[in-house]
């Protein structure tokens, strides 16, 4: 009988498409899981993997297999977790990834208590401008918006993702009132390039009656990170389109002041995304009730709301 090593080597091998990718998932080295999927090879007789130096495919014997071991693999996994989450607490390695600002500014801050009260955790976090794939990667949880959801994946809503437009006082003196969009195109434009796709993103501005119009602004200047952009901003370089954690706290010192309070941009929802297993591991149960704990203890999804009076 094949060993649980062996299968779940194979199994997310399968899923990432490679033995490094599987290996950091398990914790194991990539030899290690090469050797697990080989063994296996070699005790049923056949090859279930077509290997390259970049990455491994699954043969048609090999897809054939998976799909008839998965759901059974699922209940012993499911199995295994049940019996830890009741016979100790929440322990291991925690993968989280997020963005960079937001991850420093919101959610670094609650790792003492996090820490505190799950000292058998060790977070590990990855601040990245960029949606990870939780399952091919590893992670246990990401945090952000717009991820599109795989099988097997539920996202929890904590706060709206709401993007606004800001520059300093400085920049503004000598402006007069900006009370519409005209004006605002008539401002120089710090824009964002997208380090994926190379292009400057379009955005649809909602105003407070309901009413959609694009933002039509021709950059000044032009960054590929969040960070850059309110940087720039601060420094008084022009008006930038950002999303409200990434300034609430320059609004609160007075550093940018909101251009058109009435207009933003609705990006969706921030998002805590993790498998939607019915056993979670206890360590990531153990975050996602705490950082959704937090999320309404401390109102985020009103304070990061663009219509709230606070930004008006």
């Amino acid at each position: 009988m094949e060993t649980l090593g062996n299968l779940l080597s194979f199994v997310r091998s399968a899923e990432s498409g490679s033995f490094s990718a599987a290996a950091r998932r398990l914790g194991l080295t990539p030899a290690a899981v090469s050797r697990n999927v080989a063994q296996l090879e070699a005790n049923l007789g056949v090859q279930l993997f077509q290997r390259s130096t970049r990455r491994v495919t699954l043969t048609e014997a090999g897809e054939r297999f998976l799909g008839n071991i998965e759901p059974g693999l699922e209940g012993v996994q499911a199995a295994i977790a049940d019996i830890t989450s009741h016979a100790g607490e929440p322990a291991g390695v925690l993968r989280v990834s997020a963005a960079p600002s937001f991850g420093r500014d919101f959610l670094l801050p609650l790792m003492p208590a996090f820490l505190a009260r799950y000292p058998s955790v060790i977070p590990e976090w990855y601040l990245d401008n960029r949606q990870v794939d939780l399952v091919a990667e590893g992670f246990d949880a990401a945090i952000g918006g717009g991820f599109e959801l795989a099988p097997g994946q539920i996202a929890r809503e904590i706060a709206p993702a709401h993007l606004i437009l800001v520059a300093s006082k400085e920049y503004m003196t000598g402006k007069g009132r900006i009370s519409d969009l005209d004006q605002v195109a008539r401002l120089d434009h710090l824009a964002m390039r997208s380090g994926r796709t190379g292009k400057v993103r379009s955005w649809m501005l909602q105003g407070p009656e309901g009413q959609q119009r694009p933002l039509e602004m021709k950059p000044r200047l032009l960054v590929n990170d969040p960070q850059a952009l309110c940087q720039s901003a601060v420094l008084g370089l022009g008006v930038a389109l950002l999303a409200v954690p990434d300034v609430l706290r320059h609004l609160e010192d007075g550093s940018l002041v909101r251009i058109l309070p009435e207009w933003y941009v609705n990006a969706g929802q921030i998002s805590l995304y993790f498998s939607s297993q019915k056993l979670l591991p206890p360590k990531t149960r153990a975050f996602v009730d705490f950082l959704v704990g937090h999320a309404r203890q401390n109102q985020w999804a009103q304070r990061f709301d663009a219509r709230a009076s606070a930004f008006g």
